[in-house]
């Protein structure tokens, strides 16, 4: 069964139609979208086959370019295509509003508009108040996702073929992981992806990879602390500091 009848005209958004047709058979499946020409079996009756396509499916797509509604009637010059009663896009559409077909506008411009109802022929101006969804060229991927997504809140059928893996939140941060360190001062983080250790500001010496690092001691006062070695000496002295008279004292 197709879940996803695409309707366009050959003229103009043709393009765009095959361009949903892969993005959205990938994502649910080839076998559950529609697409004149490459759905139709050889030797098929088309003139029964697309309407029994119409019916069966839950969403009519209807590719809406920027010459779509004034496209012109190939069998009479002057005249608007959608105004001839036979017009394949609009006879796809009117029986998808027969049989309670969910019908999505899919505008194919950034500058596109809504469809004014009162341009079109009074059997399809419902297709002018039906929320649309919006594709360009320059955000395609993206915008066949978004779409795809809210196909799948919608129809049962289409979250049952689903093959969209959903967005791992929390999960690890890719190469592009980005650190923004606003009004901060010391410190030493961890972030993960590529940044690695960061440190922020540092006030005395440090040693971030692996191995030895000595350093000058430096003692001062009453009960000073100091730690050498891997396992080391940890020393803490109380009282007046006394030199040895003789060898080298222990640091």
């Amino acid at each position: 069964m197709h879940e996803i009848f695409i309707n366009f005209r050959t003229k103009g958004g043709k393009e765009i139609a095959y361009m949903c047709q892969q993005a959205l058979a990938d994502r649910f499946g080839p076998d559950s979208i529609f697409l004149a020409g490459g759905s139709i079996g050889v030797g098929s009756d088309f003139t029964q086959a697309i309407p029994q396509a119409v019916r069966r499916s839950r969403v009519l797509l209807v590719i809406v370019d920027e010459h779509w509604l004034d496209a012109p009637d190939p069998k009479r010059p002057g005249r608007r295509a959608l105004v001839d009663p036979q017009d394949w896009v609009r006879r796809e559409i009117e029986e998808a509003f027969d049989s309670g077909v969910l019908v999505v506008p899919v505008l194919a411009a950034r500058k596109l508009e809504q469809l004014n109802p009162h341009l079109l022929p009074k059997t399809i101006a419902q297709l002018a108040v039906c929320q649309y969804a919006r594709v360009q060229l320059r955000t395609f991927a993206t915008d066949l996702v978004s779409l795809g997504d809210r196909l799948v809140q919608q129809v049962p059928g289409l979250a049952a073929l689903d093959r969209q893996e959903p967005t791992q939140s929390g999960g690890e941060p890719d190469e592009h992981t980005s650190v923004h360190n606003k009004r901060q001062s010391g410190g030493i983080g961890h972030v993960g992806g590529s940044v690695g250790t960061f440190v922020g500001e540092s006030h005395s010496p440090m040693h971030t990879g692996s191995g030895d690092m000595v350093n000058n001691n430096h003692e001062n006062g009453d009960g000073t602390t100091y730690y050498t070695g891997d396992n080391g000496t940890v020393r803490q002295r109380f009282g007046p500091h006394t030199r040895p008279t003789h060898g080298k004292g222990e640091r």
